[in-house]
């Protein structure tokens, strides 16, 4: 009876050893698996953390590249630009050279001659070759203001004039004459309008009738008629 007891005892104390053997086999599998996953993980992580710091890398280089071509560029625009100036200016100066020479002639001959007259035929012929190479060569262009109608575009009124024959503003004497280049406004002609409309009267200033209007516009009279109104 003893024996079988002890049978029993050894049994049941064999097979709860060789079950705890199976379970600690499964969870050291477990734990082999879990690793090695992990460790593969791992080496994903790390390649890729490599792959972005080359790629990282590769466009830092590639922005400084760029941003070293856009400097360049820059620079080389302006020193263009500086060369296209010089050049202009050269060639301008080049053109300006025989007319310098013909005004150098002009006055040597007026010293020894001292004929008015001739001189001063010379003098015209001068201007008019100057005028016609700067308008033929740079598009330079003067244009005449007599006699055409008041546009504040082309025309610095100094003076007006009261007309009242006139329906619009007429320019009635040329100070300074406008010039364009390349058909746009260079300088405005200072002049001489027509005021339409009013009483016939003597020359005045524009800035004067401007002060004059705005002295009414304060005036006693005025602020009286207004409260009155």
């Amino acid at each position: 009876m003893s024996e079988n007891t002890g049978e029993k005892e050894g049994g049941v104390q064999d097979r709860p050893e060789g079950v705890c053997v199976e379970k600690d086999g499964g969870k050291l599998q477990d734990a082999v698996v879990g690793e090695a996953v992990s460790l593969a993980k791992f080496q994903e992580l790390e390649n890729a953390r490599k792959g972005l710091e080359d790629e990282n890398a590769s466009l830092k280089d590639q922005c400084l590249r760029i941003q070293a071509d856009a400097d360049n560029f820059r620079k080389r625009m302006v020193r263009e630009k500086q060369d296209s100036i010089q050049a202009a200016n050269k060639q301008l100066l080049t053109d300006l050279l025989p007319v310098m020479d013909d005004f150098a002639r002009a006055i040597k001959s007026g010293e020894v001659s001292r004929d008015f007259a001739a001189f001063h035929d010379g003098i015209v012929m001068i201007e008019k070759q100057l005028s016609g190479l700067l308008e033929r060569r740079w598009g330079l262009k003067r244009f005449d203001s007599i006699g055409e109608e008041f546009d504040p575009q082309k025309h610095e009124a100094l003076y007006s004039e009261d007309r009242p024959d006139h329906e619009v503003s007429m320019v009635l004497e040329d100070y300074m004459t406008g010039y364009t280049l390349h058909d746009k406004i260079l300088r405005a002609a200072k002049v001489k309008i027509s005021m339409p409309g009013q009483p016939a009267g003597g020359a005045q200033t524009v800035e004067k009738n401007a002060g004059k209007n705005a002295g009414a516009a304060d005036s006693p009279e005025s602020k009286d008629s207004g409260s009155s109104g």
